[in-house]
């Protein structure tokens, strides 16, 4: 705030909130500036936010979030504040202007917060690292079920139901099991199809454990794969692992994608991939870092990044492998152990 010359910063997003504060809820609002924070919430959310919030005033507002928020700058006379571009409604964006009084100037910030969330300390890793042990625990018990004839939304319940057992808060994002041709849609949701004999089928899973999510895919084959099918596979598994320890603190997060890139593009595939290689995941499933082409930012020690390439091809099906990975001084960890040499399904 002070490199920004912001003397207050008003938070909207959920998630902010809850990073900073403890406090997570589904509505919210908080002020901060360099000695001190406020979270307004609504009588629902007053005895959670009393107990969960940290080193903020929590205050009940019964008439409305943005509006006490205005009549507070217009008490305390505040000329300049910062707020999240990205996360504040038109609507909220002029109620404040209009209550808050003419003499306020509004300054939109861009990740100011999401800067800080990128880099995670010890306490956040260890939650991913036992979230993406959790998914890749559930991905090995649900393959024992996986055959021709089970539906793809079959498969997807009973991976959510799977991960809860276990002791997840649920799902981080809804699971997507993909097979056949539908294998060739990145972001397929799962469907009533039947799984078939002789096709290949993406699931890509994600538990979520004390608010931090971890993100993984693996692609398995009904039947024994022919040598092309076998070909492809080899070639998304090699491209994902060289991309995957080529994340190192300092390298460029558009270095990472090349990486793997270039790998794909040996075997005459690069066309076929159509995504970003992936994305910095926390609190979110989709955080900064970004790991895609021209990319300039550098990684950092702390970084929890996804590596997941993809090969696509329209009527056939796909093939995606990917990991969630810390960056550390010692080198990239997978967290998420998951086999990738178990794929065919017999």
């Amino acid at each position: 705030m002070r490199e920004r010359r912001l003397p207050f910063f008003l938070v909207t997003h959920l998630t902010n909130i809850a990073y900073l504060t403890g406090f997570r809820a589904s509505a919210g609002v908080a002020l901060f500036n360099s000695r001190e924070g406020i979270v307004w919430v609504d009588p629902r959310y007053t005895l959670q936010a009393q107990e969960e919030a940290r080193g903020v005033e929590v205050i009940e507002e019964r008439k409305g979030l943005h509006k006490a928020v205005a009549a507070w700058l217009k008490a305390h006379q505040v000329r300049r504040l910062g707020f999240e571009g990205a996360h504040l409604t038109c609507a909220d964006f002029s109620l404040l202007q209009k209550e808050a009084g003419q003499h306020v100037k509004f300054l939109p910030q861009t990740g100011l917060v999401e800067q800080l969330r990128a880099v995670k300390d010890e306490e956040e890793v260890a939650k991913i690292r036992q979230a993406g042990r959790i998914t890749a625990e559930v991905f090995e018990k649900v393959l024992e079920i996986v055959r021709p004839g089970v539906s793809e939304c079959d498969l997807a319940a009973e991976i959510e139901y799977l991960m809860r057992k276990k002791g997840a808060e649920g799902a981080a994002f809804e699971t997507i099991v993909a097979s056949g041709a539908r294998a060739a849609l990145p972001h397929a949701r799962a469907s009533h199809k039947i799984l078939r004999q002789n096709e290949l089928v993406i699931f890509d899973l994600g538990a979520i454990l004390g608010n931090y999510a971890a993100d993984m895919t693996r692609t398995v084959y009904l039947g024994q794969p022919s040598q092309r099918v076998r070909s492809l596979y080899n070639a998304v598994v090699v491209a994902q692992e060289r991309a995957a320890m080529s994340a190192l603190p300092g390298v460029r997060a558009g270095d990472v994608d090349a990486v793997a890139r270039r790998s794909l593009a040996k075997r005459g595939l690069a066309r076929f991939f159509a995504h970003g290689t992936g994305h910095g995941v926390g609190m979110e499933t989709h955080e900064m870092p970004r790991l895609a082409r021209g990319e300039k930012v550098r990684l950092q020690s702390g970084n929890t990044v996804t590596v997941e390439p993809g090969v696509y091809l329209k009527g056939w099906g796909g093939i995606r492998i990917e990991d969630t990975v810390h960056v550390g001084p010692g080198g990239p960890e997978v967290l998420t152990p998951a086999p990738k040499d178990q794929w065919i399904v017999e």
